[in-house]
């Protein structure tokens, strides 16, 4: 097999199509001639994904402490606004 799969193909076949994944690596497969979808080895799909089931929150939290690089801040307004109603 080429790595291509029409749809109906890989539903009759998805074991070879999974030892496929294993052995040849990315699998497309294919509707009407248009790829439609690809199968990758679960290993890909993790690095892919960034390794790891944590959250984006965790992720944030575990940047360095933003306090350490001494980014300082005017308080003063960028502009005034302006808060009477005149119209």
């Amino acid at each position: 097999m080429s790595g291509h799969w029409q749809l109906q193909e890989a539903k009759q076949r998805f074991s070879e199509l999974i030892r496929s994944v294993e052995t040849d690596g990315p699998q497309f497969v294919t509707r009407h001639g248009a790829e439609v979808a690809v199968v990758i080895d679960i290993g890909e799909y993790r690095r892919l994904r960034g390794g790891g089931d944590e959250d984006f929150k965790q992720l944030l939290r575990s940047g360095p402490d933003l306090e350490e690089l001494g980014i300082t801040r005017s308080r003063t307004p960028a502009r005034t606004i302006d808060l009477s109603e005149d119209e």
